[in-house]
């Protein structure tokens, strides 16, 4: 038994074995583990999903069942960092179908409702940089934007 790290537990009304199927096939490094199910006297049908084990680019997860009473919000999200346009269009789209939600400065909602941030990395790098006016012109361009646009975010970042 792994008693070191963290694992991420999702709580779900219903959508646990898809949301868990969902995410693996998004990431490499990734796949299904246990599938546990609600024994009979629980308060959902016996035989229900009751919590799916997965990894999603290597992190640990659980997706549970618990019903209806909690939902996701904006204050937790996963940060996905990409190498290139291709890759956050790829994420940005993939997040976004069968009903997913754009939201402003690379956010998006999956179709579960989980909160995503969908990030360059060359944006990471821009925000570190000392000068303050580049930084405060990439902002101002991210700020303007859904899916973010390395090549835009560059052409403020430089001036022109």
């Amino acid at each position: 038994m792994n008693t070191e790290g963290f694992t991420t537990c999702l709580w779900f009304d219903g959508q646990a074995e898809e949301a868990a199927h969902f995410y693996v096939s998004l990431f490499k490094n990734s796949g299904i583990g246990a599938v546990t199910r609600y024994p009979e006297g629980a308060h959902q049908p016996a035989g229900t999903v009751l919590t799916v084990d997965f990894t999603a680019n290597g992190q640990r997860f659980v997706a549970l069942n618990g019903g209806p009473e909690f939902r996701f919000n904006e204050a937790i999200s996963f940060q996905i960092t990409c190498d290139d346009q291709e890759e956050v269009d790829h994420y940005w789209a993939r997040l976004t179908e069968n009903g997913g939600e754009e939201g402003p400065c690379g956010w998006v909602k999956d179709r579960f409702g989980v909160s995503w941030q969908v990030v360059p990395g060359r944006l990471e790098e821009m925000f570190r940089d000392s000068d303050a006016t580049k930084v405060a012109r990439a902002n101002q361009a991210m700020m303007s934007m859904r899916k973010l646009d390395i090549a835009a975010l560059e052409k403020a970042y430089a001036g022109e």
